[in-house]
């Protein structure tokens, strides 16, 4: 990340602080990012859409309906991120915005690293391979692969409003297209 990326992400944390939550905590949300990839990603994975309602917008989820119908079985278990397999995470875009009607919205937009073994086809674009484990002798290998994913998380601050996040967007490159 740049310095001045690094910056404006910092600032944006001291409005959401000062205006819309004085407990906001980016170390707090990222845990709960985490854990919300890994339970959304996995219930892509096995197809269980019905049960991503409360966690995803209406717009989402029928975009994923479409996708993941159409998905290889190979690229639809590459899509699961076990918790203990995210690797990295970082944060891309944090915006504040209101809209015509006074409403309030937080926006952060996460970047997720994680091994998956998967069996892809040695041509999908966009994974790195990252090492192979060998379990007991030589002959027993299991392959893991770095992927990543993007999901924006969404908040309304407008009083009254839920205080719960909702995933916006979901980018799995080169799996989920």
């Amino acid at each position: 990340t740049s310095p001045l990326a690094w910056l404006r992400t910092r600032f944006y944390y001291l409005l959401i602080r000062l205006y819309f939550d004085q407990e906001f905590s980016i170390e707090e949300f990222t845990r709960g990012a985490k854990q919300a990839f890994s339970v959304v990603s996995k219930l892509l994975s096995q197809r269980k859409l019905d049960l991503l309602d409360e966690l995803v917008s209406a717009e989402v989820l029928r975009m994923l309906k479409e996708k993941i119908s159409l998905l290889p079985d190979t690229h639809r278990d590459a899509l699961a991120a076990d918790i203990d397999a995210i690797m990295y995470t970082t944060e891309g875009d944090v915006r504040i915005y209101y809209d015509d009607d006074g409403i309030k919205f937080v926006s952060i937009l996460m970047r997720f690293w994680y091994l998956n073994g998967a069996n892809l086809p040695e041509e999908v674009p966009g994974e790195t391979k990252v090492f192979q484990i060998v379990f007991g002798d030589e002959s027993t290998k299991e392959k893991r692969r770095l992927l990543t994913a993007n999901y924006e998380f969404q908040r309304e601050f407008t009083e009254g409003a839920k205080p719960d996040w909702t995933i916006t967007r979901i980018e799995h490159p080169r799996l989920l297209e």
